[in-house]
């Protein structure tokens, strides 16, 4: 019976008592045909297997080899070697798995991550990967927790829409017509009448507009699902699929919204140092091995673990959008051109290296921006009384930029239906949105965490496609 097994996680945190454990998992190396390093992916830590010498033939010997998967049954003793507190002294071995040792592609060597997502259905059995998706793991249970705990009701939004939420037009199409045939109306334009559908659509972009819908029912609710966009990036920054939490809140404004977004984020940074610090740490050695390759002006000010606890303990620092401009305006960056993109001045819309230059150069802390201008914000935020800004706000986390980007939504119907009609956005086919305005509005909220880019501040990673386990990028959907 094979849930008998002992996780080798679980076994390490015994004390060796001559007790006997079955155990099942993967070599990871098998020295002088006596020494088996067995990991089940349920930690780093391998365990060490002992053979006893001549209880097995050769043949039997050649066939554990790195990625071979085994069943060994024994003896938990105290370990003579450095390293660990026990060993499992083998009285039974089943070779479950063979592994052709000319063919496994993962040698018990340094791999770089670029070999590594050529390779992501292996990738896993590496010990960086191993902590990367544990981390990821704890981090999701996380975002549940937190918002089961203060009554929010978790809603699936649909994967499938009709709607372009942030009006970027960089859709996936979902359609059952036939590429070789497409229907063609009189003037040209795709007849979606005969699609599946009956109309234009669209992998999701964002569950925002639907979570609208609930809040206005149940208060708070939140989502977490995959999101999609079409948009060419090659970069260590964007997919092409992603996980997005989504929390929408009635009786909201701007600065309760801004209050649960730094609490969330908090919350499941701590979740993670409580549960996943072996992997932490794991990481933040790995980071600072990589970084020593760099030159001195290019390292991290922070260690990871070091990093992490100062977001804890400290507050967010909260400005404006026109504060944000005036900084980098007068910044030596943009005095001397250090910036790809030059700060213009008042309207401009922030770049990546912009955000990161607040957060890590001049705060060198976590940054909550807010009151942007209404020309380069979506049309569903809450305008302002000067007319000019939007009660958006996003927080900029160092090494990453924008991480959470959120607003108070209009919920004035005249208004929002102006903004609508200056942003060319279609009433008729949102008139189930606009419903909410007509049936007891109320001032509401929300916010959009990037999954992924959390899991990157977490965990160190510098490329998005390292936290996430089968990246979608131009080009690539291979696994």
């Amino acid at each position: 019976m094979f849930n008998k097994r002992v996780k080798i996680n679980d076994l390490l945190s015994r004390e060796p008592g001559n007790q006997e454990a079955t155990v099942m998992g993967w070599v990871r190396t098998f020295r002088n045909n006596q020494f088996i390093a067995l990991n089940d992916g349920s930690t780093n830590t391998n365990l060490q297997v002992v053979v006893e010498l001549g209880k097995y033939d050769d043949e039997f010997l050649k066939r554990i080899t790195t990625s071979a998967a085994l069943k060994v049954t024994g003896t938990v003793i105290p370990s003579l070697g450095k390293g660990q507190k026990l060993e499992l002294k083998a009285t039974a071995i089943e070779i479950l798995g063979d592994s052709d040792p000319e063919k496994y592609p993962l040698q018990p060597k340094k791999h770089s991550l670029e070999f590594l997502r050529e390779i992501a259905h292996l990738r896993f059995r590496t010990n960086t990967f191993g902590s990367i998706f544990r981390v990821r793991h704890a981090l999701a249970y996380a975002v549940h927790k937190f918002f089961n705990d203060k009554g929010f009701l978790y809603l699936h939004t649909p994967i499938i829409s009709a709607s372009d939420a942030e009006g970027a037009g960089e859709l996936f199409r979902v359609t059952t017509l036939p590429l070789e045939n497409i229907p063609k109306n009189e003037d040209g334009s795709i007849n979606f009448k005969d699609d599946f559908f009956g109309r234009s659509t669209n992998l999701t972009v964002s569950g925002q507009l639907e979570g609208e819908l609930a809040a206005t029912a149940f208060a708070d609710i939140y989502t977490f699902g995959p999101t999609f966009r079409a948009e060419n990036s090659n970069t260590a920054r964007h997919l092409a699929e992603f996980w997005m939490i989504e929390p929408e809140m009635a009786f909201y404004d701007l600065e309760d919204n801004m209050n649960l977004a730094e609490e969330f984020i908090k919350y499941i940074i701590q979740h993670a140092m409580d549960h996943n610090r072996g992997d932490l740490e794991f990481l933040a050695q790995r980071l600072e091995d990589e970084e020593k390759q760099l030159p001195q002006d290019k390292r991290s000010e922070m260690q990871l673990i070091e990093k992490l606890e100062f977001v804890l303990k400290n507050n967010f620092e909260r400005i404006t959008y026109s504060e944000a401009i005036d900084i980098l305006k007068e910044s030596n960056y943009n005095k001397k051109k250090k910036f790809q993109f030059p700060v213009t001045g008042w309207g401009m819309d922030l770049q990546s290296e912009h955000e990161r230059y607040l957060v890590e150069k001049h705060f060198k802390k976590p940054v909550i921006l807010s009151n942007y201008p209404k020309e380069i914000k979506a049309f569903y935020m809450r305008q302002n009384d000067d007319g000019k800004t939007v009660a958006a706000m996003d927080i900029l986390a160092p090494g990453i930029g924008e991480i959470v980007g959120g607003s108070q939504r209009e919920e004035r119907l005249d208004k929002l239906e102006q903004r609508m009609k200056e942003m060319h956005v279609p009433a008729k086919d949102l008139w189930w949105y606009l419903d909410t305005r007509r049936f007891g509005t109320v001032p509401h909220s929300g916010f959009g965490l990037g999954f992924e880019r959390m899991v990157q501040f977490v965990t160190g990673m510098t490329n998005i496609r390292d936290v996430i386990a089968f990246p979608r990028t131009p080009g690539n959907a291979e696994f």
